[in-house]
């Protein structure tokens, strides 16, 4: 009976040790698969970091032989780096605010309202959201000229946030249908209009999700290098992701030290945006208490 037990205790073993190896050799290959990919991203990201601190830099992945700032203090200056990144910052603020009010505004009878008109409106913004930029640069620059507003950063800005409006009202739409109608009943039996149970009760609900739509619009405003392109030709207006064109010189030659310089201040901006935003607007909805029974 013991003997029994012991080597029934044995296979026992020995198949968790069969079924471990099973188990360990995809554990290995999605291990060297991520690792891979890490690289990727890591070896980008080690040059920029490496070269901005090389007066020498080259196209090549390298540790400097002398470590220095002097990449940064050429490229910190008014014309150079301030004035572009000034530029980006009122373009892609201006943008995603722009677009998460009208978002807002647009979502709430999408919501709110069920009508026949729903779902056509809601694939036509879906298709929206599918034409390429490109497609209608054509048109938008011939209005741009007979209207005179060639090289406005205001204009530029709306267009900007025309283009992002599609799927703007989507991810705000889906938001907004997370939070509960009761909560606008009972302050419309207060009293309340719709607009100030959208304002005072429905928004504030919903602020995690403004601040995706928000980061979502800023980060596509800020990264966006043809529309400024082609509608701002003015050194002063020009964003950074434009001027970023000016460390490439003629004849192919690049100043790689303080194009990966600028990089890194052009990134900055952005990280400290996404910190904020999610200290202000963490965490989860803010609905849970709200509702009894």
């Amino acid at each position: 009976m013991t003997a029994s037990t012991g080597t029934t205790t044995l296979s026992g073993t020995t198949a968790a040790r069969a079924s471990g190896r099973r188990r360990g050799a995809p554990s290995w290959l999605a291990s060297a698969v991520l690792a891979l990919i890490g690289l990727c991203f890591v070896v980008p990201l080690s040059w920029l970091v490496l070269a901005s601190l090389d007066a020498e830099a080259t196209y090549e992945t390298q540790v400097p032989s002398s470590f220095s700032l002097a990449n940064f203090t050429e490229i910190l200056t008014p014309e150079q780096t301030f004035g572009p990144l000034l530029n980006s910052v009122i373009l892609s603020g201006g943008s995603a605010v722009i677009t998460v009010i009208a978002a807002v505004l647009a979502a709430y009878p999408l919501s709110r309202f069920n009508t026949r008109f729903n779902r056509p409106f809601l694939y036509t913004v879906l298709f929206g959201t599918c034409l390429p930029i490109t497609a209608i640069m054509v048109p938008v620059y011939s209005l741009f000229v007979q209207l005179n507003l060639l090289d406005s950063l205001a204009a530029t800005t709306f267009f900007m946030a025309a283009t992002s409006l599609p799927m703007a009202i989507w991810m705000t739409k889906n938001f907004m249908d997370s939070v509960p109608v009761s909560l606008e009943e009972a302050a419309w039996v207060d009293g309340a209009s719709a607009m100030k149970a959208l304002w005072h009760v429905v928004v504030p609900l919903m602020r995690p999700g403004i601040g995706v739509v928000f980061i979502f619009v800023f980060i596509q405003a800020w990264g966006n290098f043809f529309v400024p392109f082609i509608l701002l030709f003015s050194l002063e207006n020009q964003p950074a992701a434009v001027s970023i064109f000016r460390f490439f010189g003629q004849f192919g030659t690049v100043a790689y030290g303080q194009l990966a310089a600028f990089s890194i201040l052009y990134a900055l901006p952005v990280i400290v945006l996404y910190v904020l935003v999610s200290r202000v607007f963490g965490g989860s909805f803010a609905m849970s208490g709200a509702l009894k029974g």
